[in-house]
Parts: C-alpha cells; sequence; structure tokens
C-alpha cells in the first residue's frame, strides 16, 4: 500500500490506483450539466438548421457539420466519464472546449442576433473554469473571446460592435476570474478532501491488518451487550463464532467461557469502569487456561451507557515460563545449601568411616562388631556417593561457551546409553535431524542428553520402550513468548512408556523428587541447571500410560550477556 498518493500535475488533482480518484463529483456533475445544455442547444441547432434549410443551404450545412461534431464530443465525454470511469485530464477537457468553442462559434457567426448566443460563452467560460487549472481555462476564455471579437470585427464587419459588445466581452474575463478563483478552491477542496479519505481508508486497512494478525484477543460489546466487533483470535481462543453472535446479545455465552471478561465487561457497561490489568480463566472447548485482561469504554453522544472493547491473552506459555524462572532460582539455592552441607558432612564421615574400619580390625572386636561395622562402611560410602551427587549438582556451570554441533553430543549420548545393562532389554532409541552448530557446554550438554535418554529407557522398568531423540530449528513465532532468543534448537526427546505419575509432574525438576526406585532425585534437577546455564528452557508432556516428551530449548547464538 502506498504511502502517499499519486498526483496528475496536467489535472491538478490526487489519483489513487484502480478506478478513478481524480475526478471529484463536483467536476463530474458539472461535466454533466454542460452536455446537458450541450445537447439541447445542439437537438435546437440541428431543427432550426432543417427549418432554413432551403433559404440559407450552406449556413445549415455547416451548422449539421458542427452539431454532429457536439454529438460526437458528447457521446465520447459520456463514455469516458461515466462508462469507463477515466480521469479529467487536461487534454480531454480542451478537446471538449473546443467542441463547445466550434457550436457556440457557428452560432454566433450565423445568427441575426449574436450577443444572445454570445452569452452561451459565459456558460462556458465559468464551467471550464471549474474543471480546468487556472492556466488551461484562461486559455479557453482567450480562444473563446478572440473568436467572438474576431467574428464581430471582421466577418460582421462591425456590424453590432458597440458598448455592449465590449461589456459582453469583458463580462467574458470577469466570470472567468471569479469562477478560476473559486474553481481553484473547490479543486483544493477536493484534493483535501480525497486525501483526507485515503488516509481514512489506509488507516482503517491499517487497523484491521493489525486487529486480524495480533496475537491478542479483542471484542467490543455497545451498550445493549450486543457484540459489536471480535477478531479472529478472540473468537479462537473463546470458541466462538464471531459471524453467528455478531449483532446479538453476548454477555451470556461470555459468562460460559470467562466469567471474569464477562464481568469486567458488564462493570464497564454499568459503571464505565475500565480494566488496567488483569487476570482471569477462560473454559475453552479444549482447555482452560489463563488470560491477561484489559477493558475501555467510550461513549457514544445518543447513549447514557458506554461501549466496552475488551483486550486479553493467553498467558498460559507466560505464565509457564515464569514457574521455570522461580524453579530455577529455587535450585540455585537448593544448590549453595547443598554444596554447604556436602562440605560440611563429608569430612566428619570420612573420619567415621575410617574409625569404624580400624575398630573392626583390632583383636577385641567379636564377629558382631564386625558385622555392624561393616555396615558403618557400607552406610557411610552410599552418604558419600550421595554427597558426591549434591557436590554435582552445585557446581553445575557451563564454564565456556564454545561451538559445538548438538547432534554429535547426540549421537555421542545415545551410544553410551544403549550399552547400558538397562537399555539391554530390547528397548530402541532412535535419532532424527542433521547436524545444529550452538554454543554450549560440552560436558555439561552430554550429560543432560545421556540422563534424558537413560531415564527414558529405565522408564519402562524392564518393559522394552520406544525412545525417539530429534534436533531441528524453531524460530519466531514457535517460541514461547517470554523467550529471551529469537533463533534456537529444539532438542525433543520422548519415549512410548509409561508415563510420569500426575502427582510428581509439576515438582519434577524439584531435588529429591524422583519417580525410579532407588533414585536420589538430583538427576532431573541436574538437567534443569545445566539447560539455565546455557539460557535454555526445559519443558515435559506426559500422561499415564501415553509416554513422556521433554522438549529442550537452546539460543542458536551467543546472547549479549554471555558474550560479555
Amino acid at each position: 500500500m502506498p504511502d502517499t498518493l499519486p498526483i496528475d500535475r496536467d489535472a491538478g488533482s490526487v489519483s489513487r490506483s484502480g478506478a478513478d480518484a481524480r475526478t471529484a463529483p463536483r467536476q463530474r456533475a458539472v461535466l454533466t450539466w454542460l452536455f446537458a445544455v450541450r445537447g439541447v442547444v445542439s437537438v435546437g441547432t440541428l431543427i432550426a438548421a432543417g427549418l432554413t434549410s432551403t433559404d440559407d443551404p450552406y449556413a445549415s450545412y455547416i451548422r449539421t457539420v458542427a452539431v454532429l461534431v457536439s454529438f460526437i464530443a458528447t457521446g465520447y465525454g459520456l463514455w469516458r466519464v461515466r462508462v469507463a470511469g477515466a480521469a479529467l485530464s487536461q487534454s480531454f477537457l480542451l478537446g471538449q472546449a473546443l467542441a463547445d468553442l466550434g457550436l457556440i462559434g457557428t452560432l454566433v457567426h450565423y445568427a441575426a442576433a449574436p450577443a444572445i448566443y454570445g452569452s452561451l460563452f459565459v456558460v462556458m467560460i465559468a464551467a471550464y473554469a471549474v474543471l480546468m487549472t487556472p492556466w488551461w481555462s484562461g486559455f479557453v476564455t482567450l480562444l473563446a473571446m478572440s473568436g467572438y471579437v474576431t467574428d464581430g470585427l471582421y466577418f460582421r464587419g462591425g456590424e453590432g460592435v458597440d458598448t455592449a459588445f465590449w461589456v459582453q466581452v469583458g463580462v467574458f474575463w470577469l466570470v472567468y476570474g471569479i469562477v478560476a478563483v473559486l474553481g481553484q478552491r473547490l479543486r483544493r477542496a477536493d484534493r483535501e478532501q480525497h486525501t483526507l479519505e485515503y488516509e481514512l481508508r489506509r488507516v482503517r486497512l491499517e487497523a484491521d491488518d493489525i486487529l486480524h494478525n495480533i496475537r491478542s484477543g479483542v471484542l467490543t460489546v455497545d451498550p445493549d451487550g450486543r457484540l459489536a466487533f471480535i477478531n479472529p483470535t478472540a473468537e479462537k481462543l473463546l470458541g466462538l463464532d464471531g459471524q453467528e453472535l455478531l449483532g446479538r446479545p453476548v454477555l451470556e455465552r461470555l459468562q460460559r467461557c470467562s466469567r471474569e471478561l464477562e464481568q469486567a465487561v458488564v462493570l464497564g457497561i454499568r459503571d464505565g469502569r475500565r480494566l488496567g490489568r488483569g487476570e482471569g480463566m477462560v473454559q475453552a472447548r479444549t482447555r482452560v487456561f489463563p488470560i491477561g485482561l484489559s477493558t475501555t469504554t467510550f461513549h457514544q453522544e445518543d447513549r447514557a451507557t458506554p461501549s466496552v472493547t475488551a483486550i486479553f491473552t493467553d498467558i498460559s506459555e507466560t505464565k509457564h515460563l515464569q514457574e521455570l524462572h522461580l524453579r530455577a532460582e529455587r535450585l540455585e539455592a537448593v544448590a549453595a545449601l547443598s554444596a554447604s552441607l556436602a562440605h560440611e558432612i563429608k569430612n566428619p564421615l570420612a573420619s567415621i568411616r575410617s574409625s569404624c574400619e580400624q575398630l573392626a580390625r583390632a583383636r577385641q572386636a567379636s564377629e558382631d562388631d564386625k558385622v555392624l561395622a561393616g555396615l558403618i562402611v557400607r552406610e557411610s560410602d552410599r552418604l558419600s556417593r550421595l554427597l558426591s551427587e549434591f557436590l554435582d549438582f552445585a557446581r553445575v556451570r557451563a564454564t565456556r561457551l564454545e561451538p559445538i554441533d548438538l547432534m554429535e553430543i547426540v549421537r555421542a549420548s545415545v551410544g553410551m546409553v544403549r550399552a547400558h545393562p538397562d537399555a539391554e532389554g530390547g528397548s530402541a532409541i532412535s535419532i532424527e535431524g542433521s547436524s545444529r552448530v550452538i554454543p554450549g557446554d560440552e560436558d555439561l550438554l552430554h550429560r543432560v542428553v545421556a540422563n534424558l535418554v537413560l531415564n527414558a529407557v529405565q522408564a519402562g522398568a524392564g518393559t522394552p520402550v520406544q525412545v525417539l531423540v530429534r534436533v531441528d530449528d524453531i524460530a519466531g513465532a514457535d517460541l514461547p513468548s517470554g523467550a529471551e532468543f529469537e533463533l534456537g534448537v529444539r532438542l525433543v526427546i520422548s519415549d512410548d512408556g509409561p508415563g510420569i505419575p500426575e502427582e510428581i509432574v509439576d515438582r519434577l525438576f524439584e531435588p529429591f523428587v524422583s519417580r525410579r526406585q532407588g533414585g536420589t532425585g538430583l538427576g532431573l534437577a541436574i538437567v534443569q541447571r545445566a539447560i539455565e546455564a546455557h539460557r535454555g528452557l526445559v519443558f515435559v508432556e506426559s500422561r499415564p500410560g501415553k509416554g513422556t516428551k521433554f522438549t529442550i530449548l537452546l539460543p542458536a547464538t551467543v546472547m549479549a550477556e554471555d558474550a560479555a
């Protein structure tokens, strides 16, 4: 869509592509009246020529030719303006003016009283002063005056050239001057009107385009509770048919979809209250999700109560990201505490273990003492391994981000898991995707992939499962709102195992939460911290008996803060 209007330099008027916009409605009306007057004069002249043909055949012939030319010019003009919808260019208007000059000049020359027909020049001059630019209309006036004066002085030999004759010539220029000024103002007003209409149309198109493509739902309810407007996003979010409901009462339907949205609209209509920022829930056909909501009101002059426009957005992804960030902050606090406790416990534990070993080797130690000492040593080793995992959890850091091929890491991790004893029960691991180079810490990402793939294999508890690891690109609208990067790589690890119990899905990445018997519950917490260290996001989807899918989003380029 062009930002400015094209200008016809000749016509001095504004145009737009498509149908004619350069011809203002007033100009069309003036030209139509001019054609009508020309038609009446032409028919009268043709009748007069027929009646006087025996008296002066040559004069009748000339007048008939002038009338025919006039009819041709009128027919062409009507077709061009009314049928073809063409613009009123200066060349077209000049041709029409010459046809009028020829017709009126013929009538003046052969008339017994030329002053009477000379008044038609005044009508013609006034009309073209409105239709044409001042220079061109002045040229037409000069031709009319020259023809009228020449006919009076030379062809008639000065007959009838008196004071009234010269007054009539002065009237030509007076009419031209007055009407030309008024016509110039009229054309300027027409240009301004066309410009305003064009801008209004452009703004409406842009507004419609924005409203139909934004990711927020927009709906307007009039003071009677009828739906006045709804955009496609609002229809999709609320599960409503806008074409069906437009102009009909909608508050009851809104209440079934979202009580908070309906209350905000009702408060706006009843009390004129505007909601700056609020939240609500939407019960759609397939899911329930939160929305961010705001309303505005506007009054119509003839109504006491206002109309209300509500703008709302699905904020489920934003809520989810907020939960992810809160979870990362909690894990960071737990990691700091874990590191402190692990260091405080590990040294005394080593002393306890060493003392128990020495007591077990003493001569006076009985068999029972040795058994108990062995139990203490074994449990001390188990606690030591657990403390080592605590330290690993606390030490998760992306120490150095280098360009690495994520697909190579996936292949290496899957190869290691395939050699694991838990993968020997018939489980199959497949890989999809191609090479994707990203900035990352190779050791951390290897640990993430291996941990998630091994968890997927072990989820079957001895039953073979199918595991799929897929790597692809993600960008733009596919990224969740609130993501801190615009281009990323997606790593998806899914299985068809028994799924994760619903009671622990929301706590899955918290420390000490495990779905496997004997697990420490730190594996997925380490995964979360490793992905967070890469400024990435990790999501999990699981339903009992339907398998589990982990989705990891990693930035494809180094972010500014990481580069700094």
